[in-house]
């Protein structure tokens, strides 16, 4: 292996993650943050800067191989570093994951489904597309909204003027409120060469805009269902000659052999959605993302039995509340507690749906 030192802009649980999952192939990382006290710094080195800070972009690609990132909203500024190194994925893919309007319509070119929506720049222009859209209806940001920031339920058309300003008056598309059966999503990985391979789609649940629970493999997912969620995920991957692991978040609408997807977001990096799979798959998205970049064989995504992954959001379970559940494999991230902070969490697993359910209940109990 050649590539033996990456960098990653930003320096989250996911660099993290990240950066421990290469460990045992004997790769250096770097992240590169502005605070001292990020969660990756336990796991590898870490340059003290500005995300669009030029100099610091450029120290982190004079001493990589090869730079990736861990959240999608990257200043522009670090397109300085493909002059000096490589960088994955597509700075391309990452402009369209920065803005809902224009990954909407990477989708209605793709051919992948979406929810009926309009593009606001204005009450006006909101005030129309409520006419034609309808309520309920959904208001979000184009920009910088994650974890149920930036987006607003509409259930009126006459609120429209509060959800705008609730918003901040900011460049918006108003969604079409999607009556689904439930959420999945599929993260998928690929390589160099173009290889991809894909890990078993994810059911979901969110509270509050944040996601609370994930479970994979998806029980009752048919090949139909299975085959839409691969060929979208295989599109978006193939037009920006893509290099790492994507996710693709679903909407599930109807179900048995008359369910469908319908398409609501892209992530181009590691996932929520996908932490199940260090314990849960043969080779976690961590590792798969990192050998994708350094240009190494992908490993298995074949699942370990059936899994859950469940975020610790706020505050830290009480001491010892976990001692009696050894299935419980706990990931804290370092962070300080915080409401509606994801600090943590934990992964179960079991052999059979059935006992991942129990186990499950039985977790609910314990941390309860």
């Amino acid at each position: 292996m050649s590539i033996q030192r990456i960098g990653i802009i930003g320096g989250g649980q996911l660099a993290q993650m990240l950066a421990h999952s290469v460990k045992h192939l004997g790769v250096q990382c770097t992240v590169l943050d502005p605070n001292r006290a990020c969660c990756a710094r336990s796991q590898c080195d870490q340059i003290v800067g500005d995300y669009d800070d030029i100099e610091s972009l450029k120290q982190l690609a004079r001493g990589s191989d090869v730079v990736t990132y861990e959240f999608e909203n990257v200043s522009a500024s670090a397109a300085v570093i493909e002059d000096i190194a490589e960088i994955h994925p597509s700075t391309k893919a990452l402009a369209v994951a920065q803005d809902r309007h224009i990954e909407r319509q990477m989708f209605r070119d793709l051919g992948i489904a979406i929810p009926e929506y309009e593009p606001i720049d204005g009450l006006e222009s909101l005030e129309s597309a409520l006419q034609s859209v309808g309520t309920p209806a959904i208001l979000k940001a184009r920009r910088l909204g994650y974890d149920g920031k930036g987006q607003v339920l509409i259930n009126d058309p006459e609120h429209g003027a509060d959800a705008l300003s609730t918003i901040g008056e900011v460049p918006a598309i108003l969604d079409q409120f999607v009556a689904f059966e439930r959420e999945l999503s599929i993260v998928a990985a690929r390589d160099k060469a173009g290889n991809i391979v894909f890990y078993p789609l994810a059911e979901n649940v969110h509270r509050g805009g944040i996601l609370r629970v994930s479970k994979a493999p998806a029980r009752e997912v048919s090949e139909a269902v299975d085959i839409q969620a691969q060929d979208a995920a295989r599109k978006i991957l193939e037009k920006f000659d893509y290099v790492g692991v994507l996710a693709v978040e679903f909407f599930q609408i109807g179900k048995g052999n008359a369910a469908r997807l319908v398409a609501n977001e892209i992530a181009p990096r590691v996932h929520n959605t996908g932490h199940w799979t260090i314990e849960g798959a043969q080779t976690s998205q961590f590792e798969n993302h990192m050998r994708a970049v350094m240009g190494m064989e992908l490993g298995s995504t074949d699942p370990i039995g059936h899994s859950a992954m469940v975020n610790i959001i706020g505050n830290e379970p009480r001491p010892g509340a976990l001692d009696a559940m050894p299935e419980a494999f706990v990931h804290m991230y370092g962070k300080a507690p915080r409401a509606g902070r994801k600090i943590g969490h934990v992964t179960l697993n079991a052999s059979s749906a059935d006992e991942l359910d129990a186990l499950l209940e039985r977790f609910t109990r314990v941390v309860g």
